[in-house]
């Protein structure tokens, strides 16, 4: 029973920690803050090597976030300081994948297992979603980060080589954390363990197609414009007329 309840016990503390932390730096207003403590508990609590990637994650685009800053400041309507991010924007970039982690939990009960469709492709599919939807977002937010393209006003989608190539590394570092925690945390056959390297060029490819597919909804979908009063660029069309 005591063995049971230590990872939830640890999970708790550990995403109260970071949950606070980041509400007092403001990367997290209260909402996101009380969400993000929702999905860092069922992270770590179902599986260490689940959590470790939603922490690398997190941690990574904040610090991503505070680069430009000050070019940000200057051009954007909607810049918060550190970032703020609140519910939507947590559900947004974990919603899926704790969704996915809660299904593998049932089939596994928090036992760490390694990533092998022989065994079960179900498990491996549940898993990939997980590696693949951390890859995805960081890859996106490592291009909007170091990947600055100046372009038309109003516009978006832009995208840079360095841009890119950003999202790859970006995306490279969930599948590296996969691996790295999996040789604590897993105990794999010879050539299952082989294969599982392979996570991590799977991981930059992933990091690099949520860019460009992000920077294409951006370019297609994604309403911006410049507000001439304010000097900056703004989602809102409303504030935009109201400031004609």
């Amino acid at each position: 029973m005591e063995t049971t309840l230590v990872q939830p016990a640890i999970a708790v503390l550990l995403s109260s920690a970071i949950a606070i932390r980041a509400f007092k730096r403001n990367s997290l207003n209260l909402s996101g803050a009380f969400l993000g403590f929702i999905v860092m508990f069922i992270h770590i609590a179902v599986n260490y090597r689940l959590g470790a990637m939603l922490l690398v994650f997190f941690f990574t685009s904040s610090k991503l976030t505070k680069v430009g800053v000050e070019r940000k400041r200057s051009i954007d309507a909607d810049f918060k300081e550190g970032g703020q991010r609140n519910w939507i924007q947590v559900l947004s970039n974990s919603g899926i994948a704790t969704l996915l982690v809660l299904i593998a939990w049932m089939m596994t009960r928090s036992q760490d297992k390694c990533l092998d469709s022989k065994e079960s492709q179900l498990l491996t599919s549940l898993i990939g979603g997980v590696i693949g939807h951390y890859s995805c977002s960081m890859g996106t937010h490592g291009r909007q980060s170091l990947g600055y393209l100046p372009v038309r006003r109003g516009t978006n989608g832009g995208v840079t080589k360095a841009g890119l190539l950003a999202a790859a590394a970006a995306g490279s570092i969930i599948g590296l954390t996969f691996v790295l925690i999996g040789f604590f945390t897993t105990r794999c056959a010879y050539d299952v363990a082989l294969k599982q390297q392979l996570v991590i060029p799977i991981s930059a490819l992933a990091g690099l197609c949520g860019s460009v597919i992000d920077s294409l909804l951006g370019a297609t979908l994604q309403f911006s414009g410049f507000c001439s009063v304010r000097n900056k660029v703004s989602s809102t069309l409303f504030e935009i007329i109201m400031t004609r």
